[in-house]
């Protein structure tokens, strides 16, 4: 299994589709990144981007990880 991503959310101003103190699944976008934004997704189930400032990444053991991307 590839090694997956994901972000705590800190901040969600204006923002419908993600929570304060909840991780999302990020996913790879090298453009969006070059602008700011990261790609998550999120609450509606389907990936967004968002600004990049309001996650951080967190290491997760991989079994973590694999239970997170089942339920995603």
């Amino acid at each position: 299994m590839a090694t997956l991503k994901f972000a705590l959310c800190i901040e969600d101003i204006d923002c419908d589709d993600i929570e304060k103190r909840k991780l999302y699944q990020a996913l790879p976008d090298e453009e969006a990144s070059q602008e700011g934004y990261l790609r998550v997704v999120d609450e509606s189930g389907e990936d967004y981007l968002y600004p990049e400032s309001y996650f951080i990444f967190i290491q997760l053991p991989i079994r973590a990880q694999e239970v997170l991307a089942a339920t995603t």
